[in-house]
Formats: structure tokens, sequence, C-alpha cells
């Protein structure tokens, strides 16, 4: 059976500071360690850089500005009906890079906001794969990662 649901639509930040990339955990209660860039669903009627600004301020207190998208990523479970696309930006942080241990996301789900350097990036489940490469540009890095199946 086809799903009917429409693919969801998501916006993610790519911000460095000092070779340093964010990452974020998005699984309440720590229902996993997988580690991915910040950002979340788009509000209809809402630009994808102003869904990014506010999804980035929600999970982290961090305020950015939104350069170019850089990769579409996409996932889905292959035994439901979940689809994700997720498009990618390079931004350029705007305020001090200090993380609040204490902020809590508006919907409480990040458990963990961290800044990593590309050597301890490679000790963390992160999703999508190419995450680093693009990141770090590096030239062989994709514009468009393929359909993967959605891991927790």
């Amino acid at each position: 059976m086809t799903p009917t649901t429409p693919p969801r639509l998501a916006v993610r930040a790519i911000i460095l500071h000092r070779e340093r990339l964010l990452l974020v955990n998005a699984w309440p209660t720590g229902k996993s360690d997988l580690m991915c860039a910040p950002g979340g669903g788009v509000e209809r009627g809402s630009s994808l850089p102003d869904n990014l600004i506010r999804e980035v301020f929600e999970e982290t207190g961090l305020h950015i500005t939104v350069d170019a998208p850089c990769l579409v990523n996409e996932f889905n479970d292959p035994n439901g009906s979940f689809h994700q696309v997720d498009v990618y930006f390079h931004c350029t942080l705007i305020s001090p890079p200090t993380l609040d241990h204490g902020w809590q996301d508006v919907d409480a789900i990040v458990t963990d906001r961290r800044w990593v350097t590309r050597t301890e990036m490679v000790k963390l489940r992160v999703k999508p794969d190419s995450l680093a490469a693009v990141a770090w540009r590096d030239s062989d890095a994709p514009t468009y990662d393929p359909l993967e199946p959605l891991i927790t």
C-alpha cells in the first residue's frame, strides 16, 4: 500500500565556529544517541531561512544568519509512512557561541547540544553520513544525499 502522508519538509543549519560544528541530539528522554545538525520542520507561510532561524533559536538559544543551501538529504521509515526531506544551509553565527546548558527547547526534544571537531565527530553517531564533508566543504561533498532508512 502506498502511504498517503506527504513527505515532511525540514531545514537544518550547518554552523561552524572555530573549526567546530554545532550538533544536537533531538530524541526525547534519551531514546537515541544519534546527533544531527540543529533544525526542524517547516511552518507553512514562512520562508526556509526564517524557519531555520526560528528552529536554531528554539533548539539552542543561538542567533544565526542563513547562507546558501548546500545539501538536500532525505530519509524514510521503510516499514511505515514517515518520509522527510531536509534542506541544509551553511549558516553564520551572530550571537556568542556559548551554549546555555539550562536552555530548554520549546518542544522539550533536544537533550544534548555541543560543538565538535571533525575528529570528535568520528566517535559519534551522526546523520546524514555526508554531514562532515558538507560542513567542512570537502571538494567531493555531495549536494544530494539519497534516500536512506530512518534510524534511532
